[in-house]
Order: C-alpha cells, then structure tokens, then sequence
C-alpha cells in the first residue's frame, strides 16, 4: 500500500513520527530526546544489539521497510558513507512530504551525494550539523539533553524562498523537543571551511598533544588548562578518519596555519627573545578578545 501511495504522491507518514538511523552518541541523543518528549521514534543500527538495547527504554521499535515510509522525519546519524548508502539503498521507501537530515560533521560530500539521491523524488533532503557531542560515542553516553541550547547547522537544498521558510519551520517543529538553541542557515561550502577551524582541527591539535611522552606522567601537574587542551584527544578515530579526509582541503590548511604559528613561538623561545615571544602573546589575547566580541 505504501508503495502504491507513494505512487500517486500522497503521504504515508504519520504526523510527527521519527525514524534514526544510526544509534551511536549523536543519533541516541536524538532518539532519547524526541521519545522523551512523547515523540513515535524508530531506530536502525549496523549493529543490532545495540538497536535492541534502544527498544528497551527509548524507541517504539525497528526502523524497517515497513516502519521507513510511516515517518515524517528520518535523521541520518551515522558515520559520512553509511548515511549515503542507507539513503540510497531506502530511499525509494521514503514518504511523499517527509524530511531527511543528516548529523554528519562535513557537508560538501552528504549534501552532493544525499541531494542527488534526492533528485526527483517527492521527499526533501535538507544537510544538517547539530554542533554538539562530547568525547565518548556510542548509545550508552547518549543524553537527551544533549543539544539543549546548542547551535544547529542547516544547509537547506536548493528551493524557492516560500518552499526553504516553509521546510525550515517543518524541521523547527519537528526538533523541537531537542531543545536547541538556533538555527543557523550555510552553505556547504562554507560550513565546512568554518568546522575545519572550529571542531576539526581543535580535535588533530588535542590528539598530537598527548603523544608528549610527558603526558603519561600528569598526574599532580595538571588542572583546567590540561583539561581543556585534552579533553576531544579521546575520540572515535574511524569516525574522525572519514570526516577529516573528506574535508581535506580545510583541514590541511588549518593545520598548516597552526604549524607556522608554533613555529613562531618556538623560535622566539630558542632565541630567548622576550620582545618577539611577549608580542606573540599578546597577539594572540588580542584576537582571542575581538573573536568573543563579533
């Protein structure tokens, strides 16, 4: 019957209902969020024992061929090339009406791939980037408080102006039980050109910090500053693999960038030159200040 009435164009979702893709930290987050505001939530994971735990407390049940066509919102909240291959392999499933957004932390490569899947069907694909998380994955560190008050990163596809307002109060509703903060509206581009320098290289720059021999002997030496600096050092480093590479370009730059910096200083301290190595300081507070004042 779905088929048949995704034929003649009509919906077959149920108002509200959800279905995630993906169980890990970001997509058990959106489960737990969504079900425990009264939201029908289904859930898909590679590895089904971990679907099976979600059933115990959070989700209504599989996400399954059956379930795929009776939800409004289906949230893509796996790794970059899984999101891609579900979407492909289901779309077919999807509701005339519904919506399909990703979580994944790049957006050139979802938004080119997912958008032309999209391509003539009678769903929407719109990227997204919830900019939330902590160190740990997996469905156990999942919290339904999770994006309370964070930023969301919407890249919507192309659309008039009427259909875009009208798609992006749909989703606003839709997430609402999420609790986030704002919605902020990116291109592809230029989303993962900012995430390059805000989440990615805070996360290579925290990672060959701790390869510091020095490191395995903190304890006693260390407070806030030392938190700071490692806490994402702990990360999933498959995930983090995928994300990296398919911003490369980015990244690499921003990685570059840093080195010079630390270049500088380094040879500031060799030298013993206080004059250099205090305007280096205060160049850097400088800036700190006029980035927290924009």
């Amino acid at each position: 019957m779905a088929e048949n009435n995704q034929r003649s164009g009509s919906s077959t979702f149920v108002p509200d209902r959800v279905g995630v893709v993906g169980l890990g930290l970001m997509g058990g987050s959106f489960a737990k969020a969504l079900a425990a505001a009264g939201r029908e939530v289904y859930g898909w994971n590679r590895t089904h024992s971990v679907t099976e735990m979600a059933e115990i407390e959070t989700i209504a049940g599989e996400l399954t061929d059956e379930t795929i066509p009776t939800c409004e919102l289906i949230i893509l909240a796996g790794y970059p090339q899984v999101s891609i291959d579900w979407l492909g392999e289901m779309a077919h499933l999807i509701s005339p009406g519904a919506i399909v957004i990703d979580t994944v932390g790049v957006k050139r490569i979802i938004c080119e791939r997912c958008g032309k899947i999209s391509e003539g069907q009678p769903w929407t694909f719109v990227g997204c980037h919830p900019m939330a998380g902590t160190q740990y994955s997996g469905f156990a560190h999942a919290r339904a408080n999770m994006f309370h008050n964070a930023p969301m990163v919407v890249v919507p596809p192309q659309m008039d102006d009427f259909e875009r307002v009208a798609i992006l109060e749909r989703l606003k509703h839709l997430l609402e039980p999420c609790g986030f903060g704002s919605f902020t509206l990116s291109t592809a581009e230029n989303h993962d050109r900012m995430i390059a320098y805000t989440s990615q290289l805070a996360h290579v720059v925290s990672n060959a910090y701790v390869k510091s021999p020095t490191a395995q002997e903190h304890k006693g030496f260390s407070a806030g500053s030392y938190k700071d600096l490692t806490r994402v050092a702990r990360l999933n480093a498959p995930m983090w693999t995928e994300l990296f590479l398919d911003n490369a370009d980015n990244l690499s730059r921003e990685v570059g960038t840093i080195i010079e910096n630390l270049q500088a200083y380094k040879d500031a301290i060799d030298a013993r030159d206080a004059e250099k190595l205090q305007t280096l300081l205060a160049e850097g507070d400088r800036l700190k200040r006029e980035a927290e004042a924009r």
